[in-house]
Parts: structure tokens; C-alpha cells; sequence
């Protein structure tokens, strides 16, 4: 096995929060830094045409292609997961959408044993990570690297879901992240120009020429190294195939909520039981690994439009897929700059709740799954899901083979309050759609369609057509109880030198899309990986470059 080198710090995954982490641990030059990724360079053109994450669905060269189990709520179906397997992970994927969740999801984790993880802590690491177009203001902020941008421009329809919105009772909201969510408007995205802005473009393309930072990709990583309960370091294959490197500081997990309690796991941490019986030793019985599992459950509502002003006419004329790629080649304008909700809106599904339970996507196509060719008639769409899910599940390994995919059970709809959330934000949606703003526009719903009337029967299209909104979270979570994996700070607990920093340290899943909350935890997270360096009395010291290079076992 091949010694690559000794680093301070080795991060495994470069996604979202890992791509944060190697620019500002990389910053100061004072620590040599390792990001490995078992993906490849982000050069597919179609990751930076907003609309391109479309293309993305099926495809293996960026994407992990995971499945559930097959569902029990769900009449037994299996369930797509994509993941990103690219630098900038799933952000160079995903559907651009900017929302960072409530006020009072970050309060809950304070509150539920989690110290400096309040809206008033993480606010400012928001601010920080934002370019926002709109310029700063008490809820945003201008001149960090994420760029949050408007949409390039209007829609007939979705002016016209955003008035009849209004005439059902939603306020108008401008601005799904400042003082309140609820309400009903146009998204932002992480875009700038026409063009995707990923974790890799806003953090990791400027820190690429520092020296004190090197970045691996197709390498994954297979098991972690310790020395008794103190991570050494981390073994992968490559490109030059088996290699491992020391970590003098930490080694930080960032591959997300299902990859990094895989890897934990293969690595001997987790259920003893589970890694016993595939013949894994355990280096620390730690029961919360993988467990707790949460995620966004959407169900859609298709509708013909009644006038040919819709994706779906675009792409079945040749005249139109030329005028939409020169409108975007030109302007960088049109359908190939939205993002995967054009507009949206939060509503409560009963006046009794404090805050909106239920998040719409609107979207100017339709199709009958994401990543398949648009329907053959002019056709929009619009989604519910519920925001808090109390239905929890677990990743698992499936055998003691690092390249093996893992057991994915989200438990969809175990929970009755799922249940009755999803068709109450069905029946809500569809008297929205039947305001006198939309008629003119609407031709006839196609899914469910006009026969799905009573709760029973929109529990069942649930069941049959509902699908992930790919925010898998939870893994590993944050907290002080038996089933916590880390500590307020990152830690994994029962073991030293080893963080776990992304999506799946949520003790709670966010009430929106997850992209923009990842990006803050990577923020903190490097906050308290320096400050905490300090602390033990690591300082800084002169950058040793001449472990840089990889060198023979």
C-alpha cells in the first residue's frame, strides 16, 4: 500500500461541506490539508447549466445512483436517492434551490441539547457564506463565496400560482429567508449569471492553487486508520490504486448522510452488533451510526396547461430548442437558467400550527419522474412535501465491501402525522390551483386527476406516486444521548481526532432544502476545527511542504 504523505487534517468528501472545510482550514497556510473524492472533476458542461441537473439524474459518472428499500408505506417501491460522486457533491447536482430553513429548526437543536446551534449562532455563518444579488441586510450578506442570485426572469405561470396564491389567503413573500417563510413567491438559487454556483465553484476553484492544500479525486475511501480510539488516518483507491495518509490533527468525515455512516461503519464504528455480523471488529459500539435517518417526501400535481407556454412545447419543436439555446447562450436567459422550483410557497395545513408544515415547488414542465423525457403535452407541475417528518429510518452497510451499496430505508409515511400532512398539503394545493388567477391556464389535472377525491384515495396516489426530494439528513446526529454520534462540536463521540461535518449531523431534518444549511455547518464547523486547535494548544506553525508529494510504501 502506497504512503501518500501526513497531513493535519484529511477531509473525505468533497461536497458540500467539504469543499468549505478545504478552503478555510487551507486559508491561513499554516495546515497541510488532504480532501479526498471518489468522484471526478466537475467538467460536465450539464453541472453548470442550472437546468442541466436534469441530465444528471441517470448519470453515473456523477452520481451514486442509490435506491431504498423497498418502502412499506409505499406499496413496497424502491425509491431513488441520487447523491453527487463529483467534486462539489450533490450541490453540482442538485436543483439549485435556496432556502436555509426556519428560524425555529435551528432553535429545536439548541434546545434539544445542543449548545451554540441557535438561529442567533447560525446566522452569522448564513452571512458569511452568501454573495446574496439583492445586496446585505439583517438576514443576508454580500461578498462570500456561495452565490444566491433572483431567477433570470419571470413566467406567465408562475405569475400566475403566485396570484392565485394570494387570492387563496398566502401573503406574497419576496424572500423565503429573511423574517418569516411562509407565504408564496419566486426562489432564489445558488447561481450567478446563468450559471450553477456548486460548493466546488464558490469554495474549492479559488483555493485550488494554494500549496498547502492537495485534492485527490477517484479515490475512495475504504476504511478509516486508528491507533486504539484515535484516528491516524484513512486508506482509499485510487487512480495509482491502494494508498493511505496520517492525520497529525483530525480527520473529518463530509460524505454526506449516507456515505459517512457507510464509512464509519466499515471502519468498525457503529452497532456492534451489525459490524460483528459482517465480520467487521468493532473498534467502538456506537449504536446511533446510520441511525435516525430522515427525508422530504413529495407528491406532485400535474395539470395541462391550456396555452403552449410551457418546457415541455419548447422541447418538442427544433425552432424552440434553438431559440432557448441561443436566448441562453446570448443573455444567459430562459428556461435553462431555472432552477428545480421556479416558484414556490409554504403554507400551514392547519391554523392551530406555529409555523408552515408543507413546501411547494412550482415548475414549468412536467414529466412523469425526474431524469425522464417531458410529457408530450403542455404540462406544469407542482409539489407538496412535508417539511418536519417525525418518520425515521437508518443507512446500513450491506456487507463488509467498501464498493457494496448501503441499506437505504428512510421509512416513508411510517408516521400517521406524515401521513395526514401529505394529504392535507394535496387538498390545500389543489383549491390554490383552482383560483381564479390559474383557470385560464389550466387545460385539466393529469396526476392525480379529478376521480382522486376523498382522504383515502390521496393517501393512496401517496403511496403509489410520492418519491424522495433527495434530503437525506440524520445519520449521524448531533446530541447528548445514548443515540448521538457527535457532540456539539463534531465530534464523534468515544474517539479522538475524528469530525464528522455535513447533512448528517442534523438532529432534525431543516423545513426546506437542505444545500443551504450544509454549507453553513461546513462554515462552523471549520470555526470550531481552528478554535479548537487553538485550544489544545496546537497554534499555528510554518507550512511543511515536503509531504506534499505521494511517495512508496
Amino acid at each position: 500500500m502506497r504512503h501518500y504523505g501526513d497531513f493535519d487534517y484529511i477531509i473525505v468528501g468533497a461536497g458540500s461541506a467539504g469543499c468549505v472545510l478545504a478552503n478555510r482550514l487551507s486559508a491561513c497556510g499554516c495546515y497541510r490539508v488532504l480532501l479526498l473524492e471518489a468522484g471526478g472533476r466537475d467538467s460536465n458542461p450539464w453541472i453548470h447549466i442550472p437546468l442541466g441537473y436534469g441530465k444528471l439524474f441517470k448519470d453515473r459518472r456523477v452520481n451514486w445512483l442509490y435506491e431504498t428499500t423497498p418502502q412499506t408505506q409505499l406499496y413496497n417501491r424502491r425509491i431513488a436517492q441520487p447523491r453527487g460522486r463529483v467534486l462539489g457533491g450533490s450541490s453540482s447536482i442538485n436543483g439549485l434551490v435556496y432556502i436555509r430553513g426556519q428560524q425555529q429548526d435551528f432553535d429545536d437543536w439548541r434546545d434539544a441539547g445542543n449548545p451554540g446551534w441557535g438561529w442567533d449562532d447560525v446566522l452569522p455563518y448564513f452571512l458569511r457564506a452568501e454573495d446574496q444579488v439583492r445586496g446585505a441586510d439583517a438576514f443576508h450578506g454580500v461578498g462570500g463565496p456561495l452565490a444566491v442570485s433572483d431567477q433570470s426572469e419571470p413566467h406567465p405561470l408562475c405569475d400566475a400560482f403566485i396570484a392565485a396564491a394570494e387570492q387563496h389567503g398566502l401573503p406574497r413573500n419576496p424572500d423565503f429567508n429573511g423574517a418569516t417563510q411562509e407565504g408564496v413567491g419566486y426562489y432564489q438559487t445558488t447561481s450567478r449569471r446563468g450559471l450553477r454556483c456548486s460548493a466546488a465553484t464558490a469554495y474549492l476553484k479559488p483555493a485550488r492553487h494554494r500549496s498547502n492544500l492537495t485534492l485527490v479525486t477517484r479515490a475512495q475511501v475504504t476504511r478509516l486508520r486508528f491507533a486504539g480510539l484515535v484516528a491516524s488516518g484513512v486508506e482509499w483507491l485510487g487512480k495509482d490504486g491502494p494508498c493511505y495518509a496520517g492525520a497529525g490533527c483530525e480527520v473529518i468525515l463530509a460524505g454526506g448522510a449516507i456515505n459517512t455512516p457507510q464509512l464509519l461503519q466499515l471502519s468498525g464504528i457503529g452497532p456492534a452488533g451489525l459490524l460483528t455480523g459482517h465480520g467487521i471488529r468493532p473498534v467502538l459500539d456506537l449504536p446511533g451510526v446510520g441511525e435516525g435517518l430522515q427525508d422530504h417526501l413529495q407528491v406532485r400535481i400535474v395539470n395541462r396547461c391550456s396555452r403552449p407556454i410551457t418546457l415541455n412545447d419548447d422541447m418538442r419543436s427544433l425552432w424552440r430548442q434553438l431559440r432557448l439555446g441561443l436566448r441562453y447562450a446570448l443573455w444567459r436567459k430562459g428556461p435553462l437558467t431555472v432552477s428545480a422550483g421556479y416558484a414556490g410557497a409554504f403554507y400551514r395545513t392547519a391554523a392551530e400550527l406555529a409555523h408552515p408544515d408543507v413546501q411547494v415547488h412550482f415548475i414549468n414542465f412536467s414529466t412523469t419522474r425526474m431524469g425522464d423525457r417531458l410529457h408530450d403535452y403542455p404540462g406544469f407541475t407542482a409539489s407538496v412535501c412535508q417539511l418536519r417528518p417525525q418518520s425515521r429510518g437508518q443507512v446500513r452497510i450491506s456487507s463488509a465491501d467498501p464498493f457494496g451499496a448501503p441499506i437505504i430505508d428512510p421509512n416513508y409515511l411510517a408516521e400517521e402525522v406524515d401521513r395526514q400532512a401529505s394529504v392535507a398539503g394535496l387538498k390545500i394545493l389543489r383549491q390554490l390551483l383552482r383560483q381564479p388567477a390559474m383557470r385560464p391556464l389550466v387545460d385539466g389535472e393529469v396526476e392525480p386527476g379529478p376521480d382522486c377525491r376523498s382522504d383515502d384515495e390521496l393517501l393512496d396516489y401517496c403511496r403509489r406516486q410520492g418519491v424522495s426530494i433527495y434530503h437525506p439528513t440524520c445519520t449521524a446526529r448531533m446530541g447528548n444521548d445514548a443515540m448521538a454520534v457527535v457532540d456539539e462540536r463534531l465530534r464523534v463521540r468515544g474517539v479522538q481526532r475524528l469530525r464528522v461535518v455535513d447533512g448528517s449531523i442534523m438532529p432534525a431534518l431543516v423545513s426546506g432544502n437542505t444545500n443551504a444549511a450544509i454549507i453553513m455547518i461546513g462554515e462552523k464547523a471549520a470555526d470550531m476545527i481552528l478554535v479548537d486547535r487553538t485550544d489544545t494548544g496546537g497554534g499555528t506553525r510554518p507550512l511543511q511542504r515536503d509531504v506534499l508529494a505521494p511517495t512508496s510504501a
